[in-house]
């Protein structure tokens, strides 16, 4: 993408070997910001590098970028510069750097601000044509949420990212599922063990959660009987909140099912003992749906 682009430039705060932006400083170091561990300062840098015309794409940890929400708030999101916020190490997959490092509230501080576009994708493909979008064509500032774990791929290479648009899995016609990130496969392969329950299941990946895609919701919504969201976050404020805004503002009275982070905080351990604790393994979803669909 640097070489691509001349005009990205990209931050860190002293955490580039995690983020895997060194690779960026090493090949472009003149392009390159370490900014130690401040990141309100980098966050000011990076919306003055875009008001002069770059591209910044700057990266943290999800929880300690978006810990940043003032500074983000009025640099980036009042002045709608081009800047890229990587929030990287996202959700309870990250495993055993506990809670503190564990962003589970971040979707919601960055959907909560006007004009601030909020990514998520499911796959490394799909991250890919993602990013490359951002350093082409997207104006305004951008929230993207990385996990830390490897993803199935989800999507051959041919794969084109579109801003604002889910993208239809799976075909079903009676429990639709909406997952985002790192739980999105697990949706899947649930979705396919109901399918052998004689339940016809479909599946919507949610790379875009604002601007969300409301009119493929709907449109499941009203041919579903039962809905799912899956994601890797507090259900307040995420993926099933939005799911539910989208529902309840078009008179849509589908029921729906949040799986995720209710309302709790996270712990210490492998990415997946707490995935099957939180109900976010292959399993859980299937159990948990397969009694909403039953109820």
């Amino acid at each position: 993408m640097g070489e691509k682009y001349p005009e990205v430039v990209v931050l860190d705060a002293d955490l580039s070997v995690s983020t895997k932006s060194a690779g960026f400083g090493k090949k472009f170091p003149d392009r390159f910001f370490q900014m130690g561990i401040a990141e309100a300062n980098m966050i000011g840098t990076a919306a003055g590098l875009a008001l002069s015309g770059k591209t910044p794409f700057l990266c943290s940890f999800g929880c300690f970028v978006v810990g940043r929400f003032e500074t983000i708030r009025i640099s980036i999101a009042y002045n709608q510069v081009n800047a890229r916020i990587i929030g990287t190490h996202a959700g309870l997959g990250i495993g055993e750097d506990g809670y503190t490092q564990m962003a589970l509230e971040d979707i919601a501080l960055m959907r909560s601000l006007p004009g601030m576009g909020v990514l998520q994708p499911g796959d490394p493909i799909e991250t890919k044509s993602m990013i490359e979008y951002l350093a082409s064509h997207h104006k305004g500032p951008v929230y993207v949420r990385l996990t830390r774990q490897n993803l199935v791929s989800l999507f051959n290479e041919d794969y084109e990212f579109k801003y604002g648009k889910g993208v239809l899995l799976k075909e079903g016609k009676e429990v639709a599922f909406f997952a985002t990130g790192g739980v999105v496969y697990n949706s899947y392969l649930a979705a396919e063990q109901l399918e052998k329950k004689g339940i016809s299941s479909t599946v919507v990946n949610i790379h875009t959660l604002k601007p969300i895609d409301e009119e493929l919701i709907v449109q499941v919504a009203k041919s579903h009987k039962k809905l799912i969201t899956v994601e890797d976050h507090n259900i307040i404020g995420g993926l099933g909140s939005a799911v539910s805004e989208v529902l309840a503002e078009n008179g849509i009275g589908t029921p729906l099912l949040r799986i995720g982070v209710e309302d709790i905080y996270g712990e210490s351990g492998t990415g997946e003992d707490l995935y099957e604790k939180y109900g976010l393994s292959t399993p859980k979803i299937y159990e948990r749906s397969l009694q909403f669909f039953q109820s």
